[in-house]
């Protein structure tokens, strides 16, 4: 059986790509096989080889079918701003249809298990009056919530994912990633978390020195996806 999801997260810079990249390790840890997509990625690098972009080359990494970085990010832009500020300053139009094309042909490698990254967090605008959720839509595959852990977070968790549910998608799963170790009443602030959204969590990553994809995937559990099987 082969598993595909959305994953989005509560704000920017709350270690999207970290938890993603740990999830694809954890896959790879079962045997099995792994793809990703990374559909619009900004702020990247330029290269020899073109513009390269931090979080989709670590979530190539950890793909173990054979994928080109362009396969895995269609829509790079250099600026680190908004994807739809990014694009329009380069005159390419950023919509659904732009993104939908390249994700369905990673999707279509039915890999064991797939994952596709938004940029920020659910309602991130597009071209028009689009937005990256209508991404989510188009391609109709549950959702993976990255909770970045810190003051704050349970408004903006259980909002997004009242938002996911109101798009007839399914939240399968969501992650605490402890961005700020300092947070006052953690404890009681993963139990609300734990109390107010609809779907399993699937790991507490703490606050890594080493946070590679390795280390992140110790903390994971693929088993408690709620479509799991």
């Amino acid at each position: 059986m082969t598993h595909a999801y959305f994953v989005t997260g509560t704000d920017t810079e709350i270690g999207k790509t970290t938890i993603a990249a740990g999830l694809l390790h954890a896959a790879r840890l079962r045997g099995l096989s792994t793809a990703a997509a990374k559909p619009v990625a900004s702020g990247c690098q330029r290269t020899p080889q073109g513009l390269r972009n931090d979080d989709a080359l670590a979530l190539l990494a950890q793909c173990s079918l054979p994928l080109r970085y362009e396969e895995v990010n269609p829509l790079a832009f250099e600026p680190a701003i908004a994807p739809h500020l990014a694009s329009r300053e380069v005159g390419v139009e950023l919509t659904v249809a732009s993104l939908a094309s390249p994700v369905r042909a990673i999707l279509a490698r039915n890999a064991d298990f797939s994952l596709v990254e938004g940029a920020g967090g659910w309602r991130v605008p597009l071209a028009g009056r689009e937005s990256l959720s209508d991404l989510a839509q188009a391609l109709a595959i549950p959702v993976i919530l990255v909770v970045g852990v810190r003051l704050g977070c349970i408004n903006h968790a259980v909002l997004t994912a009242e938002a996911i549910e109101r798009d007839g998608l399914k939240l399968a799963g969501w992650v605490a990633n402890i961005v700020d170790p300092q947070t006052s009443r953690l404890e009681e602030n993963l139990a609300t978390l734990g109390e107010r959204l609809p779907a399993p969590c699937l790991g507490r990553v703490p606050y890594l020195a080493d946070a590679s994809a390795a280390a992140v995937a110790q903390h994971l559990a693929l088993e408690r996806l709620a479509d799991w099987e």
